[in-house]
């Protein structure tokens, strides 16, 4: 029973962790919560829906382009909603009031276009999952941890060695600096908008392949998200993967010892005691402005 645990517990890191870099990315630019995030999770799923079920197209070219359409909605939400308002110079609050009311809007055309019940994207039928010594994990199961650790290693990669990553990390260090040293920072933070949608886009899609998707469910997997940075710490791809990996086990193992209704309460009590006594995270720097 504990393998079973322990490998359910590492299916639910790669999920949190895939969906909380994106978040992550944007959250360390920009320097708010960016809710929509949410959203966009959600509309990568309906996307592929819409693709494969509506316009009988395969899965994979589907995804494909469910995904690029993810990331052009976090580019519009940022273009059309955001950059008007940081322009400004509005407070973070209001922007956070502004991201809240971005998701929910999305969220009732989601409603409103395909409804409320419960859909499925996955086309072929369930079959029995692979034995890894006395656990067993599905083929699906399987591919998504294997898609989530290597986007994992390939943000870190991207995001230490690229020069539009160092751009990106040095915007979200010290955005004023940055620009002065001749840094785009709108093209910055449009590049990291893109990014991280596509990659909620991506984690939405891959929820709906295992577990079915309707349009309330971006908000759980967001705070899901945002607990998996904070304890992981803003702009540490390390911390995140670690935060996921905690999260998802300490999770599982409360499942496995109290039962599935304590999931979040175990998921935030985690998230209070890092809030108490490591409000930075785990590799995460301490943050002199505190914008929420």
């Amino acid at each position: 029973m504990i393998g079973q645990v322990f490998l359910n517990g590492l299916i639910a890191a790669s999920a949190w962790s895939l969906i909380a870099i994106g978040f992550g990315i944007i959250f360390y630019s920009v320097r708010f919560f960016h809710f929509a995030h949410g959203a966009v999770f959600v509309a990568g799923a309906y996307f592929t829906f819409l693709f494969t079920h509506k316009l009988a197209l395969p899965l994979l070219p589907s995804s494909m382009l469910a995904i690029a359409l993810s990331s052009l909605l976090g580019c519009f939400i940022y273009i059309f909603i955001y950059r008007p308002f940081m322009r400004r110079n509005f407070s973070p609050t209001i922007l956070l009031l502004v991201s809240m009311g971005s998701y929910i809007v999305i969220q009732n055309i989601i409603s409103l276009i395909f409804g409320d019940d419960v859909l499925s994207i996955r086309s072929g039928p369930v079959t029995e999952g692979i034995s890894v010594g006395i656990a067993k994990i599905t083929l699906l199961q399987a591919q998504s941890f294997v898609i989530s650790v290597s986007l994992l290693i390939g943000i870190a990669l991207f995001l230490g060695k690229s020069k539009i990553g160092k751009a990106m990390r040095a915007v979200g260090n010290e955005p004023q600096l940055a620009k002065i040293s001749g840094v785009n920072t709108d093209r910055i933070y449009l590049i990291t908008f893109a990014l991280g949608s596509a990659l909620a886009g991506l984690a939405g899609i891959l929820m709906a392949l295992d577990v079915g998707m309707r349009p309330s469910m971006g908000m759980n997997a967001l705070l899901m998200g945002v607990v998996v940075v904070i304890i992981g710490g803003a702009g540490s791809i390390t911390g995140i993967a670690l935060a996921a990996l905690l999260l998802g086990m300490a999770q599982h193992v409360g499942v496995w010892k109290i039962g599935t209704e304590w999931q979040d309460a175990i998921a935030f009590a985690i998230l209070l005691i890092f809030l108490l006594f490591r409000p930075q995270g785990f590799f995460g720097k301490k943050i002199k402005k505190a914008n929420i």
